[in-house]
């Protein structure tokens, strides 16, 4: 089993930055993917990056060159830097883990993330 743990979500204007953080524990070294997707109200849960082991990133066309994600393998940790945020970014954004091996999904319990002037 893997569990996720988010922080860092909030209420911030638009432009602004915030840094979302997750800590994954449990059977670690199963950890393939991570990653965050976000689901704003009345929408389907959506991508937002992805990062694998070795360090390959993904990311939705709607936030490229806008958010950063980041790995510390070491930390069993992934940060979703997020720059000029927008109101269409407003959601709850959830931690994405995969199984290397089974493909298995584990999600953490998500943070809001809300942008408003």
């Amino acid at each position: 089993q893997v569990q996720l743990v988010e922080s860092g979500g909030g209420l911030v204007q638009p432009g602004g930055s915030l840094r979302l953080s997750c800590v994954a524990s449990g059977s670690i070294v199963s950890i393939n993917t991570m990653g965050w997707y976000r689901q704003a109200p009345g929408k389907q849960r959506e991508l937002v990056a992805t990062i694998t082991r070795g360090g390959r990133t993904n990311y939705a066309d709607s936030v490229k060159g806008r958010f950063t994600i980041s790995r510390d393998n070491a930390k069993n940790t992934v940060v979703l830097q997020m720059d000029s945020l927008k109101p269409e970014d407003t959601a709850v954004y959830y931690c994405y883990a995969d199984h290397l091996f089974t493909k298995r999904e584990y999600w953490g319990q998500g943070t809001q993330v809300t942008v408003s002037s």
